[in-house]
């Protein structure tokens, strides 16, 4: 009997670690806190208006 690789098993092994890894990436993920000068934003809608 020939000794055959099952590649789909290969590749699930390889992609199950990098499915969690991105998974724990996008759900870890925090928006990147902008410092905003918030006088100035009311004071524009205050000259547009």
């Amino acid at each position: 009997m020939g000794v055959t690789k099952l590649l789909r098993k290969a590749k699930r092994n390889v992609m199950i670690p990098q499915n969690k890894e991105a998974l724990i990436k996008h759900r870890t993920w925090k928006p990147e806190i902008k410092k905003i000068d918030i006088e100035a934003i009311k004071a524009e809608f205050a000259a547009k208006a």
